[in-house]
């Protein structure tokens, strides 16, 4: 096998790594999990100890070996650069390729913030009504949380209509319903007992 054989094949397998890297993300595709101790990109929990993502992934491995393959069998095969230059000039350019893959990916980790289940709780959270709740019956309550506008059904606690756009409280939520409670009953409730 001569240089140029040499590259071409690791440009090959950089290639297809990142197609397969591609059809595991995008279409399911269910792989052997590899566990390298080095961090684990993309998971909230990392045998490295640390949140970053770890520079030895299948993305900068793909990466190194596409432009690493590319680049030498280019310089080897049509340009004739002598072995030793195109093997350094290869490798830093799949270096090169590596550490913008690296970059991404590290910027996309770095997002990453821990989920609370508390930020999620119902009980206490304040809404608008949308769509009024007749007496016995089901509206629908638009609130923020986790920074996102959120729908969920709702009833009134004491069975009570709650008219459209009245300010409501959650005391209770079942089965994807919240019952709640207008905010002026409840500041009334407690201007009373203080």
């Amino acid at each position: 096998m001569n240089w140029s054989e040499f590259y071409f094949v690791s440009f090959l397998v950089g290639f297809l790594l990142s197609v397969v890297s591609l059809l595991a993300g995008s279409v399911h595709l269910h792989l052997p999990h590899l566990h390298l101790h080095g961090g684990h990109l993309g998971h909230g929990h990392g045998h490295g100890g640390g949140r970053g993502a770890s520079w030895f992934n299948l993305g900068t491995l793909a990466a190194f070996l596409a432009w690493f393959g590319g680049t030498g069998y280019l310089l080897c095969h049509y340009y004739s650069v002598w072995y030793l230059v195109a093997l350094g000039i290869a490798t830093l350019s799949g270096l090169g390729g590596a550490s913008v893959i690296f970059w991404f990916l590290s910027k996309l980790v770095s997002r990453e913030e821990p989920l609370d289940p508390a930020d999620y709780e119902m009980i206490g959270v304040l809404g608008r009504l949308t769509m009024p709740i007749r007496a016995g019956g089901t509206g629908e309550l638009m609130y923020t949380q986790g920074g996102t506008r959120r729908v969920s059904g709702a009833r009134a606690e004491s069975g009570a209509a709650i008219p459209k756009g009245a300010e409501v409280v959650v005391t209770r939520y079942e089965k994807g319903i919240a019952y709640v409670r207008e905010w002026d009953e409840l500041t009334g409730d407690a201007q009373q007992t203080a």
